[in-house]
């Protein structure tokens, strides 16, 4: 009796990508499950922004396959960037609006219900008057919780966070891992790019090193290691 194989959230085979005649991707082979964390880790120019933006139908891909929670990026970009969710390293908020209305505004473009807005704003902790003060008034790391509040209301198929713990207080950083955790739990597939490996990969079943726009290294995270022992404690158990 054959059994069936789900196939992955994210599929990219030798797959180039090019920034003017640069090749940001230069021969991309990575799986990822459904699910999962992965964290990306390099140096700067390594391609982790650029495996990011590709995931999310915004860098084109020139040649090989690449196939996002079943969607050609090359055939079907538009269908895949209704699905994800992008944090990258710009805010892109309206300066005059405040972080309801934001929220709000990143809740219609997504066709979502806007009632989703309060209770993402309220778990990052924009409550009281910082609700209705103008985004261009709040500090960089109110202004960096008010993004991730649009993703957490979103609560897109696969998120995508570009250096995520960036302009963030401990305790932000802290909350970033559980809505993480949460994310992947309920199923949805995390991609993350990092320069703290000392926060990055305690969260993920799969750190994947880049260079040169290529995948050249994995090895296991700490999320998986973790959920590995509490297997083998319920087998133990059972």
């Amino acid at each position: 009796m054959s059994t069936k194989v789900t196939p992955p959230a994210i599929h990219f085979r030798a797959a180039v990508a090019l920034a003017g005649r640069f090749p940001a991707l230069a021969g991309v082979d990575l799986n990822v499950a459904y699910g999962d964390v992965a964290v990306f880790l390099g140096a700067n120019g390594a391609g982790k922004t650029s495996l990011l933006r590709a995931c999310a139908g915004l860098l084109p891909v020139t040649s090989g396959d690449a196939v996002i929670l079943g969607c050609d990026v090359v055939a079907d970009p538009l269908e895949i960037r209704r699905r994800v969710g992008l944090l990258g390293h710009a805010a892109h908020l309206y300066d005059e609006l405040n972080p309801v209305e934001n929220v709000r505004f990143v809740l219609r473009a997504a066709r979502s219900d806007i009632a989703r807005a309060d209770p993402a704003l309220q778990r990052l902790g924009i409550v009281g008057r910082l609700r209705k003060t103008q985004v261009g008034r709040l500090s960089a790391g109110q202004r960096r919780r008010v993004v991730i509040a649009g993703l957490l209301a979103r609560s897109p198929e696969l998120w995508l966070l570009d250096e995520p713990h960036a302009g963030l207080d401990a305790s932000t950083r802290e909350l970033l891992g559980v809505l993480i955790e949460e994310a992947a739990s309920s199923g949805a597939t995390v991609l993350l790019s990092s320069h703290e490996p000392e926060l990055a990969v305690p969260l993920a079943d799969r750190v994947i090193t880049l260079a040169g726009g290529r995948v050249v290294g994995e090895t296991t995270g700490g999320r998986k290691r973790v959920r590995s022992l509490t297997e083998r404690s319920r087998a133990d158990v059972a």
